[in-house]
């Protein structure tokens, strides 16, 4: 009888192979806009706390080379007491609507991708937009995919705007990610957010244009949590290949291989970031080089930021990238699934990148504290 790992992974191979099949036949399955759209305005906000890990590998007994070294994080970004998902979500539009240099008004929708909520009754997307000044003419919703809910937040924005059913929409990716106190997932679990504000291609605002976009899920129980729970659990038999690179490389192969592009055709690629090694390994197996990929690798320095993961890269490449640089930008999400986007600078980013704090300031910024404040912030210890 086979493990549920080999099962699993050859369900995902036999996908990956009906994709590539379904490509042969000519079959279209990335999803361009009827009409262009793209970036007219980006922001990020990661708090400024940090904790080493270091510090905490040494609270549970654990050495340097099992956490810092074999995760590739040396310390992570950590909500301050009065923040959260909504706050910093907040602040990541705010950034983008400066940027953007647009009324807050003429913001039609607002899609919120997180699994950390700060309600579980309640859209964050509503106070964001109250915050903002974008009432009462918006749609707001809050998503939720793992990690990747932000990028689908990025779809359905390009999508409304592509119709022309609104003018402009925002897409957020944020949270304050979860984690249960000695657990792997607590060595990187961070915070951090981002946003980007999609607009009809209009040469006077556009940063960069999305050419097209894919996605590829299935179902793989790397990662849940339960209604009743606290805690998120994971199945770490399903992380790697089954979850992650499969999911992840067989997204980026299909979208490159419709549109018919080769990695050297790319200036930039932006990967989902759960620790420094799978970013790594993925890139490589698609035939990316380092200096593609270390613009937008931000996991060492704040850890996972979850849902705003690939899309504070995709922030921090913008504030290097040149007109007619090309991006691969490739988001995952537990349970799992992978969204792909093709990217191209415009003339426009040049005049845009001093007008909101840049995620390079934001990392560097930072004040550290110790396990015990982290855990009374993140109000993990009982009775406070």
């Amino acid at each position: 009888m086979l493990s549920c790992f080999k099962l699993n992974k050859y369900v995902a191979l036999s996908l990956g192979d009906f994709v590539l099949d379904n490509i042969k036949t000519n079959e279209k399955l990335v999803m361009k806009p009827v009409r262009k759209v793209g970036i007219i305005g980006w922001g990020a906000y990661i708090p400024r706390y940090r904790i080493k890990i270091q510090e905490l590998g040494g609270i549970w007994g654990e050495s340097k080379e099992r956490v810092e070294l074999n995760l590739g994080i040396s310390e992570k970004s950590v909500a301050g007491p009065d923040e959260d998902t909504t706050t910093i979500a907040t602040e990541a539009v705010k950034n983008a609507i400066s940027r953007a240099q647009i009324s807050p008004r003429d913001l039609r929708a607002i899609f919120v991708g997180t699994e950390s909520p700060t309600y579980a009754v309640k859209p964050t997307g509503t106070i964001i937009a109250e915050a903002v000044n974008s009432t009462p003419n918006i749609l707001a919703s809050d998503l939720e995919f793992a990690c990747k809910a932000g990028t689908e937040a990025l779809q359905c924005c390009m999508g409304l705007v592509s119709s022309g059913m609104i003018k402009y929409g925002v897409a957020v990716g944020a949270d304050v990610a979860q984690s249960r106190p000695g657990d792997d997932l607590e060595f990187s679990a961070a915070a951090g957010g981002a946003a980007l504000i999609i607009g009809a291609k209009d040469i006077d605002k556009m940063v960069a244009t999305i050419e097209a976009s894919y996605s590829y899920c299935t179902d793989t129980p790397d990662f849940w949590r339960r209604p009743t729970e606290i805690y998120p659990s994971h199945g770490e038999a399903f992380t790697g290949e089954p979850g992650y690179f499969s999911h992840t490389i067989n997204c980026a192969r299909t979208l490159m291989k419709e549109l018919d592009l080769k990695s050297s055709d790319l200036t930039y690629v932006i990967l989902h970031q759960p620790n420094g090694k799978f970013p790594l390994r993925a890139a490589n197996s698609l035939g990316f080089t380092r200096k593609q990929i270390e613009p937008g690798l931000l996991v060492g320095e704040i850890g996972n930021t979850y849902s705003a993961s690939a899309m504070l890269g995709l922030t921090a490449v913008l504030e290097v990238a040149k007109p007619n640089d090309e991006i691969l930008m490739i988001s995952y999400g537990s349970g799992a699934g992978a969204d792909a986007f093709y990217i191209i600078i415009e003339e426009g980013i040049e005049v845009k990148r001093e007008l909101a704090p840049k995620v390079s300031e934001y990392i560097s910024r930072k004040k550290y504290i110790d396990y015990i404040t982290y855990l009374k912030w993140r109000k993990l210890i009982k009775g406070i």
